[in-house]
């Protein structure tokens, strides 16, 4: 190799060292922002501002974590500076948090919920759920498919006038805009 092949190969590798190194930083800086709790609208932006790592798709977070149990919400959230995929699951009257890997599919983390809000908000998202004919990522899949280029951030369950149904919040990059589509699940 000559030398202008090696100068050349050095200042590549350099740069794209650098741009890795922007990203990895730009990314960290970015989850520092927002805590994507309950629906709030500056979570929802820190998440769709970091949506675009997860190789997994929140319908395919929902079948992984049908080993734990029946899906009874989901969401892709900034926790902490920690972006996640969560979904809640109940099984022979337990409840857990079912950390789904977002590059994989893989279940990373299964941490049991037993106490607080954590624990009224799944007993509700429970109940709406026995009532359900569809799961929720039928009612996800309905819900995208409604709203075509979208991509599906968040299903919550709950009770409307005594019948199922689901929130799902969907987010379109290409508008940077957000919707909410309310699924019938009965």
């Amino acid at each position: 190799m000559d030398r202008r092949k090696l100068l050349a190969a050095i200042a590549g590798a350099s740069l794209i060292g650098l741009v890795g190194f922007a990203v990895i930083e730009g990314h960290h800086a970015i989850l520092r922002d927002d805590d994507y709790g309950d629906g709030d609208e500056g979570g929802r932006a820190a998440v769709a501002r970091v949506l675009g790592v997860a190789q997994v798709s929140l319908q395919q977070g929902l079948t992984a974590s049908e080993l734990e149990g029946q899906s009874i919400s989901a969401k892709f959230e900034v926790d902490r500076g920690n972006f996640q995929l969560l979904v809640y699951t109940s099984k022979d009257g337990k409840f857990s948090e079912v950390l789904v890997d977002y590059q994989t599919g893989g279940i990373a983390k299964i941490l049991p919920i037993a106490k607080g809000g954590d624990l009224a908000a799944a007993e509700l998202q429970s109940a709406a759920m026995v009532k359900a004919k569809i799961s929720l990522k039928e009612a996800v899949d309905n819900a995208v498919g409604q709203a075509p280029g979208s991509r599906a951030i968040s299903v919550v369950p709950g009770l409307r006038d005594g019948r199922a149904v689901a929130s799902v919040v969907l987010f379109r990059k290409k508008e940077e805009e957000f919707r909410v589509i309310h699924q019938d699940l009965e």
